[in-house]
């Protein structure tokens, strides 16, 4: 004998089938959208709109994973699982799209829950919309414009906290500095479209010689600080030598004959922001003053 596999099972007071693992939808609608709506107001990260809004969207659907899709990246739930099928919704308010709603489901969405669903993305939008404005307000606040690395303003707040780590937990760290040789050049003789191609590829260059736990930042013009997880002098040779090579390999740099000299430090937990950045600022004018193009440690 086949199997069966029902897929409906459920009958609401209405008569609507519901999918078989779905919630009853019994639910005060208004009440829950106003529910939704006063918790939804409570934040404005992104991932915590999400949040709230799945714990809502399951008295509805049983879905396996919930994802948000914008400008801004993707965001979704902490427990997704994305290997169901895909159900997508537009969210927009008036003629601004905000992104696409994308649930995951094992189990066909019928016209009640999809109804349903939409009343709920009424209620979603506006407070997304905020929450995706403070994102976009605190990116131009942290961020470096031209980059994407955080910027000066953000070292100086992870480097407090770093150093507050470092005395109450001993967590040592160690800060690098650097800025690009024969900069200077490249602006004046080929222009500063030129020099934003040279900084965006040493960028990336940067980023490509850390390790996830450490942090890249550019201060303005070619000075820039890297922010490691590691207190050892050997893992900061290894990651200067690594950025020097990857220099020395790139048709940019080359082309424009710009290398790179490093200063770095370890911090102590007797160390105040000021302290360390000299310490590393210190070792960067000992690489400026042994011929460019080497890392130092003070």
């Amino acid at each position: 004998m086949e199997n069966v596999h029902i897929l409906t099972q459920r009958v609401t007071g209405r008569g609507d089938f519901l999918p078989f693992s779905a919630e009853p939808t019994r639910l005060d609608e208004p009440t829950a959208t106003h529910e939704l709506v006063t918790e939804l107001q409570t934040s404005l990260i992104i991932e915590d709109i999400l949040a709230m809004y799945a714990k809502f969207a399951k008295k509805l659907l049983n879905f396996s994973g919930l994802q948000f899709q914008s400008t801004l990246g993707t965001t979704q739930t902490s427990d997704s699982s994305t290997t169901s099928t895909p159900y997508f919704y537009d969210l927009s308010i008036g003629k601004e799209h905000l992104g696409q709603l994308i649930y995951f489901s094992q189990y066909p969405l019928n016209a009640v829950i999809e109804r349903k669903l939409r009343a709920l993305h009424a209620a979603l939008v506006y407070p997304l919309r905020n929450a995706m404005m403070y994102s976009r307000v605190l990116k131009l606040a942290t961020k470096d414009a031209l980059t994407g690395l955080n910027n000066r303003s953000q070292f100086n707040d992870i480097l407090l906290q770093k150093l507050e780590n470092c005395r109450r937990y001993q967590r040592p760290f160690s800060l690098m500095l650097l800025d690009l040789d024969n900069f200077k050049q490249v602006n004046d003789n080929f222009g500063h479209k030129i020099g934003d191609d040279t900084l965006i590829e040493f960028s990336k260059i940067l980023c490509s010689s850390i390790r996830g736990t450490d942090s890249v930042f550019r201060f303005g013009g070619d000075e820039f600080a890297i922010l490691i997880e590691d207190p050892e002098f050997t893992t900061n040779k290894v990651i200067a030598e690594r950025i020097m090579r990857l220099v020395r390999h790139s048709s940019v740099m080359l082309q424009y004959k710009v290398t790179t000299s490093i200063g770095f430090t370890l911090a102590s937990s007797k160390d105040c922001e000021n302290e360390i950045f000299a310490r590393a600022d210190k070792g960067l004018y000992k690489a400026k003053a042994s011929g460019r193009n080497c890392a130092k440690a003070y």
